[in-house]
């Protein structure tokens, strides 16, 4: 009798563990192939960074049930854990446990995944070949045959450049070695390098947040600090989101910190920074924005997030949208030009329609939730699984940020301090029509219109998007 393929997981983050779990659940069988020496390796180099969202969005439910079934002792579920908190505590536990423990394999590189016998060209018989996943670890280089692959390597490893353009700035890649990308612990192994020093940080999203309160703390103990924040926008109205409105209270509490620090002068705002090039001067690094020249300092903090590296499936066929690298049908429900709404309304398998999930899903877009990937894995599980109706099902309702783009046309609101809409961002989720991002596109549409329905602008890209089945494998 033949032995069923398993289902190949690159990356044993939450997402990609969760991910294990539903499948177990669903009694198929996973194979993690994790690059890092740990599980959750991407996370071990935010590991000081406190999250905003509490161990009770952190845990995934089928997860829990592995767990619990080994007598794991469950953290409070109300508090708040840091990324090394989560590993320890909670991943590592799991990547014990007997049902996961074997199927894992640590300092197992993916180099690449394609249909079996059948390269990016070819047609004839390619929905019925199993796909071929080659991976690297210390014994050389293999092959493994699988029936679907998951793609929850994340985009850690992929920082977005400082240029405005998308492109490293002119003499970004020469100055490197001053260049920060993510979050570095100044308060703590990387002090020393930020001690005292005129520092710039440039991204406008939570990590830059992070990073900015952790500087003007170690500012008041180190003298002759000074820390510069750079970002696009021409205000900080929309940045320093929904304040008391966000349903994660910690995360709308820390841009009301940053709002604190700027008020009283901890921070130098820098605002409608468009990046051109960087110039190392014998005053420091200076950076140039058009015909503007931000003041020379000693290090620079690139918190612009990420993207996804997508080599690793250039032989698999994806359906990827132009602009930020997602699922084309995810896409419109997360891109921060169209999307009306601070939160996303929960998707899957639907929406997926090829291998990757968890932040690698989201493309360049940024605020991505845990919770989403668990949805999108659970989901996903059910498809490879043959049971669509659990895979369309929604089973997540997300926590609201209480930021709602048509506020800003002209973003008049005070900074930090924005109007929540009626009923929620936008009313809310959608009650019945999941191709709504919101109660207000789903009244728009039940009108006939199409589109956003929740600002005045409707983006056409919305109407386009029309829901398929995935094929066997979920991805071409």
């Amino acid at each position: 009798m033949n032995t069923p393929l398993p289902v190949v997981i690159i990356g044993a983050g939450p997402v990609g563990l969760a991910a294990a779990a539903h499948l177990l659940s669903r009694g198929l069988e996973p194979l993690l192939l994790e690059a890092g020496d740990s599980v959750g390796a991407g996370m071990q180099r935010w590991a000081h960074v406190r999250m905003f969202s509490p161990w009770e969005f952190t845990i995934d439910s089928q997860a829990l049930g592995l767990l619990a079934a080994r007598g794991w002792e469950q953290p409070d579920l109300a508090a708040f854990p840091t990324g090394g908190e989560v590993v320890e505590r909670y991943l590592r536990p799991l990547a014990a446990t007997p049902e996961i423990a074997p199927r894992l394999r640590l300092r197992a590189r993916v180099l690449g995944v394609a249909r079996h016998r059948r390269d990016l060209m070819k047609d004839a018989g390619r929905g019925t070949q199993p796909y071929v996943v080659q991976y690297r670890d210390a014994n050389g280089e293999h092959e493994v045959l699988a029936q679907g692959v998951i793609d929850a390597s994340g985009t850690i490893e992929n920082p977005n450049f400082l240029g405005a353009s998308g492109l490293p700035a002119l003499g970004e890649r020469a100055l490197s070695n001053q260049i920060a990308y993510g979050i570095p612990d100044v308060l703590g192994e990387q002090r020393d390098r930020y001690a005292g020093k005129r520092l710039l940080v440039v991204g406008s999203g939570h990590s830059a947040f992070n990073v900015l309160k952790d500087l003007a703390r170690l500012s008041r103990q180190s003298p002759g600090m000074h820390v510069h924040w750079a970002l696009r926008r021409s205000s900080l109205a929309r940045v320093l989101g929904g304040g008391d409105n966000d349903q994660l209270k910690e995360r709308g509490r820390l841009g009301q910190d940053i709002a604190r620090l700027v008020e009283e002068g901890s921070l130098t705002v820098h605002t409608g920074i468009e990046i051109d090039a960087l110039e190392n001067t014998a005053s420091g690094i200076v950076v140039r924005a058009g015909e503007q020249r931000l003041p020379a300092v000693d290090e620079i903090v690139a918190a612009t997030g990420f993207r996804p590296d997508l080599s690793l499936l250039s032989e698999v066929r994806l359906s990827v949208h132009a602009g930020t690298q997602s699922p084309t049908a995810l896409a419109p429900l997360i891109d921060p030009n169209q999307h009306s709404c601070g939160s996303v309304r929960p998707h899957g398998a639907e929406e997926l329609r090829h291998p990757v999930v968890g932040m690698k899903s989201y493309g360049r877009a940024p605020t991505f939730l845990l919770l989403t990937g668990y949805e999108q894995v659970r989901s996903v599980a059910a498809a490879l699984a043959g049971d669509w109706e659990a895979a369309r099902r929604v089973e997540l309702v997300l926590p609201e940020t209480g930021v709602c783009i048509t506020q800003f046309a002209d973003e008049p609101a005070a900074a930090g301090k924005p109007e929540k809409a009626a009923g929620g961002c936008c009313g809310g989720p959608p009650a019945k029509d999941n191709s709504a991002c919101c109660v207000a596109d789903e009244d728009a549409k039940a009108e006939g219109n199409t589109g956003c329905g929740c600002g005045s602008a409707k983006p056409a890209a919305l109407a386009n998007k029309v829901p398929v089945k995935a094929t066997a494998g979920c991805c071409g």
